[in-house]
């Protein structure tokens, strides 16, 4: 599995001949865009931020697109998604919570989430997660006292931070307790790689 991470709370998930992108970032929104070929898009929030589905549809690549709560099955991957209600840009809206599963590996990815309390029925499901994606920049998402307390409540095995300057991402680390973690321009692993990890945290960067 291949992790990159383009901005926002924009990632490509590549394994295989499998390609699946969270929150991919539209050309109306006032993010940096980009644009490449996908099979399934993950939608969190219905916002230019985070719904550019036109963005990942590109060659002979359609993506099957996920937008809201549910469960999906395509080809080897599964997921589920987890409604709750949130705060972006001073509006009341919904945002997705996604647990996807694919290559045996449990990925969690919080969206653009602005409460680190969620429902007790809701982290029941997560189970044992392998790679968490949590939002930390503040403002409309978590800030990183309330981001750093969830992730460490999940104890995922890896925690991605997204939605994030490079204060934020200094903070965080510190907060976690991690300091020398140096940037990642992608990240590559495999099942047998996370069992030797708890509560790392990788810095991917555009």
């Amino acid at each position: 599995m291949v992790i990159t991470y383009h901005g926002g709370q924009f990632f490509k998930v590549s394994f295989g001949d499998t390609t699946i992108a969270f929150d991919p970032i539209s050309k109306i929104s006032k993010l940096p865009v980009v644009k490449f070929g996908t099979d399934i898009a993950f939608i969190s929030m219905n916002h230019p931020n985070f719904n550019g589905v036109e963005q990942v549809a590109h060659g002979n690549k359609e993506p099957f697109i996920v937008q809201g709560p549910g469960e999906y099955e395509f080809g080897n991957v599964t997921a589920r998604g987890y409604g709750v209600k949130t705060v972006y840009e001073k509006v009341e809206r919904y945002n997705t919570i996604y647990q996807v599963r694919l290559e045996e590996i449990n990925m969690v990815f919080l969206g653009a989430l602005s409460s680190a309390e969620i429902d007790s029925k809701i982290l029941g499901e997560f189970g044992d997660i392998d790679i968490l994606f949590v939002p930390i920049g503040g403002g409309d998402v978590l800030d990183v006292p309330a981001a750093s307390k969830l992730a460490v409540k999940l104890e995922a095995k890896i925690i991605i931070p997204m939605h994030y300057d490079a204060v934020a991402c200094q903070a965080f680390l510190k907060e976690i307790g991690v300091t020398d973690q140096k940037p990642l321009d992608k990240l590559t692993l495999k099942k047998k790689d996370l069992q030797e990890i708890e509560g790392g945290v990788r810095i991917l960067v555009v």
